[in-house]
């Protein structure tokens, strides 16, 4: 849910930060007061593609700032998730930077990333519904997923798309053992070869470190054994030793101590240091009495280690790689015999197609029974928009096997009796768009997911009666969901009727501030409403019978 948008230095708008509450929420103005910009300024914030001239006259740069709770909005958590971005407190901030040199910055939660990643979290936030933003009901991807929500189909959606990835996977190695059955042959005959080599070594992950620190320790046998000697001699054996300087030292100091009682804590440290001193030395002794040389053993391991190395330049891994090339190859190995089993291969791929094609058979005969109700439903909430005669259909046209199942599904409309249903991105004007995505919206709102809407030009080219009809379907279209979780509708209107429906009024005005035409936007107050709601009834004179009038109709809602 959006809540809160700030701007700065954006076409005519200086300073502008506005709150925003769930409901429904209408905006309204004279007309070139710069309600559109709101729109641009959002839908820029949401990774819109953005063009020269956004800056206000004289500025660097134009801000914006959206802030999100996404605390509900499951897929947006899931993608944040993807993306590795924190998101503290369900609280999501998108911020767009526009230079006046045409460059743009984009930022989610302060973290620089590319405009096509905002747009694509930008169209999990928010849907804008106007002619000439994006919309994203005329992607035929979306159509699918609306036709599947409405119809409780998502899950077995996922599934068919899962099914369709594993048996096309089985299907290419297929393919491409048939293609490369001769060069498999070599591949798995060299491979045979090579493995045979590499268990021949028996060297585990861990063994090439261990190696080395025997041979070095081999290496070395003769220093070793001397330079132990020698310290066991230092310790305990010569007259001058360590451990018999250190007793005499002890026996002085327990002699004073009789005089001076501090000196225990020094006698003390002694008595730890002398024990010490003879653990070591015992552990020179044994290690003195068991080492020996061994030549033989060194140049067996010798022999090892250029075997090693040998090996290591002809597969030209890391000696310490050896392992997992082995355990690579084996792997390779097994991939390779199954692809010289025609049969198996066969045998599996049949077996994934028939379990896909089942679930996708389920698929189609859920999307049947749903075209046709979702299609029912939407063609009787437009002839309520002033679409008398209108028409909506959802087609499903047969397809081969894909991962969103067996037909495609398209959106078709006709806007009035007598025309043929067309593909919707061509068959509505803009007003009509508006109408027809807000029939869709209204028939599928307990299934989506998008939590704020935005509406321009829904009552282009109606008035009266059918004004108050969508303007009772948007503040439906606002409300609380089942699952408790919050609604947002913002509508740019000029109709009364509509205007006096909503639960929050913004008003764009305009006006010329040193020089230079400023917009700005403000919350109207219940009093402010009544005069607004008059301009909009009355026009240029407003009489109190005009006021009278709004006021009832305010009251009324």
């Amino acid at each position: 849910m959006l809540q809160s948008l700030s701007i700065r230095d954006f076409v005519i708008v200086s300073t502008l930060d506005l709150e925003f509450s769930s409901g429904f929420t209408v905006l309204t103005g004279e007309t070139g007061a710069g309600k559109s910009i709101l729109i641009d300024a959002l839908s820029l914030a949401l990774g819109a593609r953005g063009e020269g001239g956004v800056t206000r006259v004289n500025c660097d740069k134009a801000e914006i700032s959206a802030i999100f709770s996404v605390t509900h909005n499951s897929e947006a958590l899931r993608w944040l998730a993807e993306a590795e971005m924190e998101c503290d407190a369900g609280e999501l901030v998108l911020r767009r930077v526009m230079y006046a040199d045409g460059r743009s910055r984009a930022f989610i939660n302060g973290i620089n990333v590319s405009i096509a990643q905002l747009k694509e979290l930008g169209e999990l936030l928010v849907d804008i519904y106007s002619q000439n933003a994006h919309h994203s009901l005329l992607k035929s991807a979306t159509q699918r997923i609306v036709l599947d929500n409405f119809a409780g189909l998502s899950e077995l959606a996922t599934e068919v798309a899962a099914n369709y990835k594993g048996w096309h996977l089985l299907h290419q190695q297929r393919l491409a053992a048939e293609k490369n059955a001769s060069a498999y042959a070599d591949e798995l005959a060299d491979l045979r070869d090579q493995s045979y080599e590499l268990l021949q070594l028996v060297i585990s992950p861990n063994e090439w470190e261990e190696l080395q620190q025997e041979h070095l320790r081999l290496s070395h046998g003769a220093s070793l054994l001397t330079g132990a000697e020698s310290c066991h001699e230092l310790l305990s054996e010569g007259d001058v030793s360590a451990i018999h300087l250190l007793t005499q030292v002890q026996y002085k100091l327990q002699n004073l101590q009789e005089y001076d009682a501090s000196l225990a804590e020094a006698t003390e440290a002694l008595d730890s240091a002398i024990i010490q001193l003879t653990e070591a030395d015992r552990f020179l002794n044994r290690y003195c009495q068991s080492t020996e040389l061994d030549p033989s053993s060194l140049d067996t391991l010798d022999a090892k280690i250029q075997v090693i190395h040998n090996a290591s330049r002809k597969y030209r891994v890391k000696p310490e790689e050896l392992a997992d090339l082995l355990s690579r190859s084996q792997t390779r190995m097994a991939e390779l015999e199954l692809f010289a089993n025609d049969a198996e291969l066969a045998k599996n791929e049949a077996q994934a197609f028939e379990s896909y094609n089942q679930l996708a058979q389920a698929l189609s005969s859920g999307r049947q029974l749903a075209a046709a109700k979702l299609s029912a439903e939407i063609s009787a909430e437009m002839q309520r928009l002033s679409l008398s005669g209108g028409k909506f259909e959802v087609a499903l046209t047969a397809q081969a096997p894909t991962a969103s199942g067996l037909e495609q599904v398209e959106f078709l409309v006709a806007g009035h009796a007598g025309v043929a249903p067309r593909p919707l991105n061509k068959a509505a004007s803009g007003g009509e768009l508006s109408r027809i995505s807000l029939a869709i919206r209204v028939v599928t709102a307990k299934q989506e997911s998008i939590p704020t809407m935005i509406f321009d030009e829904v009552d282009v080219g109606i008035g009266g009666g059918v004004a108050e009809v969508v303007g009772q379907l948007l503040k439906q279209l606002g409300e609380p969901q089942a699952d408790a979780s919050q609604r947002q509708v913002l509508v740019i209107t000029h109709l009364p009727q509509v205007a006096a429906l909503g639960q929050h009024h913004l008003r764009v005005s305009k006006a010329l501030v040193d020089g230079q035409t400023l917009s700005t936007i403000a919350v109207l107050s219940t009093e402010a409403r009544v005069a607004e709601v008059a301009r909009m009834l009355g026009g240029v004179e407003i009489t109190d019978t005009t006021r009278q009038h709004a006021k009832e109709m305010l009251t009324r809602t």
